[in-house]
């Protein structure tokens, strides 16, 4: 499934990003596929005792070709992967000062 912008997709952790650059690939939790926030579980579980990986909320995610890119919008266990690729988290570009 195509990861469309504008689209939420869910974790099973209950973590919630939505697509700011969309591509052709498949977005998911380490092996688990993301769900469209649409079609997940009301009462979403993570029965896998993980701890890490967290991705914190406004934090945005890019694939490792560039392809893809993610904001977080709701904090959770997640190891935010593209194509079976880990992403990466993007540093906020620093602007110049209003002095």
């Amino acid at each position: 499934m195509a990861a469309s912008v504008g689209k939420r997709y869910v974790a099973p952790s209950g973590a919630e990003v939505i697509v700011t650059k969309g591509g052709p690939g498949d977005l998911s939790d380490g092996e688990v596929p993301l769900v469209l926030k649409e079609q997940a579980a009301a009462d979403l579980r993570d029965g896998s005792g993980r701890s890490e990986p967290v991705v914190p909320l406004g934090k945005r995610f890019r694939s490792a070709d560039g392809e893809i890119e993610l904001l977080v919008i709701k904090a959770g266990v997640c190891d935010l992967r593209y194509n079976g690729v880990a992403m990466e988290v993007l540093q906020p570009k620093v602007l110049p000062s209003a002095d």
